[in-house]
């Protein structure tokens, strides 16, 4: 199969304040129908790469290239319009409004085929459909997480950016979350996640990377280093 390099980042670093940088020289690539996964200590500086990818956070060095264009530094709406959605980790839903009002605001860019597009969505994600009705607020997290996927995937991304989807869910609601990433892959999205759920993260990655303090540590395909012990040991509690 041949693939496309939809991104690639070069020696970024990125900080909330200029006199500490979380980043210090990143390097990750994501091809064309890939899951790649980002795993790592708290405070490597994980979810910082996704936001400074995403726009959410201005690189004070690298770059960050999109399908070969340099998008360093683009804000959140440039980059959706260019094909790639996010799902924050927290306060990633509308609590007052209801699933479909939450994934019309989806839309925001292209509200020429809402319409269809929500209902694509629906057959996606039938337990969405059955509570179109019901406020975001009234949902479990899982739910939740549902519904901020498929509001992010409204714009019809070929990118996902997912900041830690199955952080703080029941054992059930992770199950589902990584059945529909598997999906979303199938149906033609890339992906590009942070996951604290590593065992199970690299097991449906294509590829994976390990930052610690800042920097790349280990690099290889999901089931690599999976089975790395090394990697077991320092990074995925064990054996």
């Amino acid at each position: 199969m041949t693939t496309e390099r939809l991104i690639v980042v070069t020696g970024l670093r990125a900080g909330y304040t200029k006199e500490v940088e979380i980043l210090r020289g990143i390097d990750i690539e994501l091809d064309d129908h890939e899951v790649v996964t980002i795993i790592g200590p708290n405070g490597a500086g994980k979810s910082t790469l996704i936001k400074a990818i995403f726009g959410l956070l201005t690189p004070t060095a690298g770059s960050v290239l999109l399908r070969g264009e340099q998008v360093t530094g683009k804000k959140a709406h440039v980059m959706v319009g260019k094909g790639v959605g996010y799902v924050p980790q927290v306060k990633n839903v509308f609590e007052t409004l209801t699933v479909e009002e939450n994934l019309t605001m989806g839309a925001y860019l292209n509200r020429a085929n809402t319409a269809s597009q929500r209902d694509r969505l629906f057959e996606w994600f039938p337990m969405l459909a059955e509570r179109r009705t019901t406020r975001a607020g009234k949902l479990s997290g899982g739910q939740r997480q549902l519904v901020a996927m498929a509001r992010a995937l409204m714009a019809n991304p070929s990118i996902l950016l997912l900041d830690e989807p199955s952080a703080g869910l029941s054992p059930s609601n992770v199950d589902e979350i990584f059945n529909r990433i598997r999906e979303i892959k199938d149906r033609g999205v890339s992906i590009l996640m942070v996951e604290q759920n590593a065992r199970r993260a690299l097991a449906l990655s294509d590829r994976g990377y390990v930052l610690d303090q800042g920097t790349n540590a280990y690099t290889g395909t999901g089931r690599d280093l999976l089975h790395d012990p090394k990697i077991g040991d320092l990074y995925l509690g064990g054996r």
